[in-house]
């Protein structure tokens, strides 16, 4: 209690004496607290590693006391690019965390998001959608009132929220409107039995004074101070506003920065500090790297990835990627005039690839470790264990023997192809069935669902889930754990390449768009060339040479749907040349690129 005090009175302090943190952010917050109810937003997250934007509930007491700790949470979590994490916060400050795959990126546009609390359980919902609840003793435990705020902020918590790297700012989280439905269990008209009535919603049309307040102050564990400058509101949104301590506010005078680039195959990816224009974007002639050719350059859906497609490449070599020219999409756009940054080369890939999740290397098994660009697999969140008592039903013991628990994603990054990959489990915590349950999710599909260890094989016994068919495009395996009871676990992966080559770059994943590669390959004078359309769409193809000249085009127009062939009659010399091929409809953005040689 002593040490409580303590603290509250470290923060009392440091807001009193106005003590400047390093960066801003902003939140905003209703004056009124509600006990139970419906609360609803519809908003665009923040998108960069370090930070999240989020919409919650939250018990303002100022005893200091952590018992009287309740809280609501939708946190995004801007390192991810598929989750959105939910958390039921008791007294004592317990967490109940979820984190919850979702099948769009939370930054490129609105989503509706909500809460329905109740005496009897939680529920969390995503575009008038149950995704996830709560029920159990705990949720007794949630009977305080609750302000509605939102907030944007960099925790001091790497682990959790991913390294910062103040290039990303400013950043912007964009709030459409937000509402609150009192709980009228059988007299209601809105939310899950309508056991919710409409009270009030905001459209952000004006900053309601008698309704929200700016927030002014900062905690232990937050890197930004919240000022009121960064509330804005606008166009009928409310903006909340990650800056440094000068340049506050909804402005923007920083140009884009890259932060890396990384080569894959013949594709190099460039990552921007923030969300950069199309037209500079996709110019060719912004980005130089000596002795290779540009072919294309492609503006991703994030509107912060580039996909450069190259020619003359060697991944043996090192390379620096010089980039200028490229403007943000602020209204008045600030243009980046020049950086070099070294591009990260791809690690040989040999089948299978093993590692010891949570544990040193072991015979064949690599280590574990932290993911981040320059590396080829790491964990995201979570923490390691080490077990001593013997496992059944392996002679691989020292695997299962260590675990990293609390995981959110394991990344790895492989060529394009198709993979079996086996995830190794072990469960030596645990006494009882019920007290871990989990999902996990590989490359956007569920393989399990509600997953107990102790329920399968009980405690101290290998467990393996295996994913037979992995078909990758994007050079990484995502593997996504939900915990819906406790935390999630894993012992270790292996990794088993079932294709030498893809000849449609998966094309069951990328829904029916492929190149084959040419035949005959080398050819003399004249090649078939094969690919296909899921749906009606605008097609080109391009022939480039070494030096990323355009030779000749192909196609060029609207196809319809269907399986193509046709013949390149090749009056060009003896040489390498590359066939790009792109595909634009309504649903799918799809290209891929062939080599071709010719032998005359």
């Amino acid at each position: 209690m002593k040490f409580i005090w303590f603290l509250s009175l470290i923060i009392i302090l440091n807001q009193i004496s106005g003590i400047a943190k390093d960066y801003k952010g902003g939140e905003l917050r209703t004056k009124e607290a509600y006990t139970y109810g419906r609360f609803e937003v519809r908003y665009k997250a923040s998108s960069g590693s370090g930070q999240t934007s989020t919409f919650f509930t939250y018990h303002d007491f100022t005893t200091g006391d952590i018992n009287d700790w309740n809280e609501l949470d939708i946190e995004i979590l801007g390192r991810y690019k598929n989750d959105i994490q939910f958390n039921a916060i008791t007294p004592g400050r317990i967490n109940h965390v979820h984190h919850q795959w979702v099948n769009f990126s939370p930054y490129t546009d609105f989503h509706n998001y909500a809460i329905e609390w109740t005496p009897e359980y939680i529920a969390w919902f995503i575009d008038g959608s149950e995704v996830y609840s709560q029920t159990g003793g705990h949720v007794s435990t949630l009977n305080k009132p609750q302000k509605i705020m939102m907030n944007i902020w960099n925790p001091a918590y790497d682990g959790w929220v991913g390294s910062w790297d103040d290039r990303i700012l400013p950043l912007f989280a964009y709030y459409d409107w937000v509402s609150y439905a009192s709980y009228t269990p059988g007299a209601g008209n809105t939310g899950t039995g309508n056991d919710f009535t409409l009270q009030w919603k905001d459209d952000f049309d004006i900053w309601n004074q008698s309704r929200w307040q700016k927030a002014s102050h900062t905690f232990e564990g937050n890197n930004c101070d919240f000022t009121p400058e960064n509330v804005f509101f606008k166009d009928g949104k409310m903006i909340l506003c990650l800056t440094d301590n000068v340049n506050t506010g909804y402005v923007d005078h920083n140009p884009p920065s890259v932060l890396w680039a990384r080569a894959i195959k013949d594709t190099i990816i460039v990552l921007f500090s923030e969300e950069v224009e199309k037209e500079s974007a996709e110019r060719t002639s912004n980005y130089m790297i000596s002795g290779v050719s540009i072919l294309s350059a492609t503006l991703l859906d994030d509107n912060r990835t580039v996909k450069l497609a190259v020619s003359g490449m060697d991944l043996s070599n090192s390379y620096n990627l010089v980039v200028l020219g490229i403007k943000d999409r602020s209204p008045t756009p600030n243009t980046l005039l020049g950086k070099s940054v070294e591009v990260f080369m791809p690690s040989s890939f040999s089948s299978p690839l093993k590692i010891n999740v949570g544990g040193s290397a072991f015979n064949d098994y690599l280590p574990d470790q932290e993911w981040n660009e320059e590396v080829e697999y790491g964990f995201l969140d979570g923490s390691n264990s080490q077990y001593y008592s013997p496992i059944h039903g392996t002679d691989e013991d020292q695997i299962y023997m260590t675990e990293h628990w609390g995981i959110v994603e394991y990344k790895l990054r492989v060529p394009n192809g198709t993979y079996k990959v086996t995830l190794m489990m072990a469960e030596n915590y645990f006494d009882e069935a019920g007290s871990r349950v989990f999902d996990i999710n590989v490359d956007g599909k569920y393989i399990v669902r509600n997953l107990d260890i102790y329920q399968e094989v009980g405690k101290n016994t290998a467990y393996n889930i295996c994913a037979d068919s992995v078909e990758v495009t994007d050079g990484i395996i995502d593997i996504h754990f939900g915990a819906l009871k406790d935390k999630a676990l894993l012992n270790g992966i292996i990794v088993e390449s079932t294709s030498t080559g893809v000849l449609r770059e998966s094309n069951s994943l990328l829904n029916g768009f492929y190149l084959e590669q040419n035949y005959p390959n080398p050819f003399n004078s004249s090649t078939m060339i094969t690919y296909g359309l899921k749906e009606n769409s605008f097609v080109s193809m391009t022939v480039y040479n070494m030096l990323g000249e355009r030779i000749e085009t192909l196609i060029n127009g609207r196809k319809s749907s269907g399986d193509y062939k046709l013949t390149w009659e090749a009056k060009v010399p003896s040489g390498i040349y590359f066939c790009l091929f792109e595909s634009l409809s309504k649903n799918k953005k799809f290209d891929s690129m062939r080599k071709m040689v010719i032998l005359k």
